[in-house]
C-alpha cells in the first residue's frame, strides 16, 4: 500500500487492514470485486440483420443479446413466423417472456387471455401460464422476444440440434412423435418447460387455418 503523510512524503507499507483477520476481509473484498467484474453487464452490439440463427420448422430463433453478457438478467431474440405456423402450447416455470411484434399479425394465447397484435404491439406471457403463439395473418411475421431472467435462449439451440438428429420425427404422427422421445422430455426438464394440449389449441388451429405444431 502507498500513503502520503502530512509533508506529502510517500510512505510504502502494509494495508491498514492487512492484519490476520482484516487481511482476510480485504482479500475477500478484492475477490468479490473480481466476481462482480465477471458478472457485470458488458457492452454488446448486434447490427441489423446480424445474430446467430437456429432454424426450426416454420419458426426460428435469431440470437440478439445473450444473458451471458449481462449476468443472466435478460436474453433478447427474434422469432420469425412462416404463414400457418403455431408453436406447441407450453409453460415456463423459471422465466417470463415479453413480446413485441415487428412484422405481420401474431396471435398470442396465455391461459384464458387471447389477442392478435400487429407491428408495435406488446404482450407479457407470465411464467406458470400455458401459452402459444401463431401467425394470424397471410404473410410472414416476426417478433422480438425478451426473456427474463435469461438462460432459456439456449433451449432453442439444443432443440434445433435435437430436430436435426431426429429429422424424420414430427408431432403430427408422420415418422413418430417428437414429444415422445426421451431426449425431448429430458430437454424440457432441463429448462423447466412443460408441454400440454389445452382445449383451446385445436380451436385456434381450426379458426386460423394453421398447420399442427412441429416442435
Amino acid at each position: 500500500m502507498v500513503t502520503i503523510n502530512a509533508r506529502n512524503e510517500i510512505i510504502r507499507g502494509h494495508h491498514p487492514l492487512s492484519g490476520s483477520g482484516n487481511g482476510r476481509r480485504v482479500r475477500a473484498q478484492e475477490e468479490g470485486c473480481d466476481v462482480a467484474d465477471e458478472n457485470r453487464t458488458k457492452v454488446a452490439v448486434v447490427k441489423p440483420g446480424e445474430g446467430d440463427t437456429v432454424r426450426l420448422p416454420g419458426f426460428g430463433a435469431v440470437f440478439k443479446l445473450r444473458s451471458r453478457d449481462n449476468g443472466g438478467e435478460v436474453a433478447i431474440l427474434e422469432h420469425p413466423f412462416a404463414v400457418g405456423t403455431i408453436t406447441a402450447a407450453h409453460r415456463h416455470t423459471r422465466e417470463d417472456e415479453h413480446s413485441l411484434v415487428l412484422e405481420g399479425e401474431i396471435g398470442f394465447r396465455s391461459d384464458d387471455s387471447e389477442v392478435v397484435l400487429g407491428p408495435g404491439g406488446y404482450i407479457t406471457k407470465p411464467r406458470g401460464e400455458m401459452h402459444a403463439m401463431w401467425n394470424a395473418g397471410d404473410r410472414p411475421g416476426r417478433i422480438v422476444e425478451v426473456i427474463t431472467p435469461g438462460g432459456f435462449e439456449s433451449y432453442f439451440r439444443e432443440l434445433g440440434e435435437l430436430l436435426t438428429a431426429h429429422s424424420g420425427v414430427t408431432t403430427d404422427g408422420g415418422g413418430g412423435l417428437l414429444h415422445d422421445l426421451p431426449e425431448f422430455g429430458e430437454l424440457a426438464v432441463k429448462y423447466g418447460l412443460t408441454y400440454g394440449n389445452p382445449d383451446w389449441m385445436d380451436d385456434i388451429v381450426r379458426r386460423y387455418g394453421l398447420k399442427p405444431p412441429t416442435h
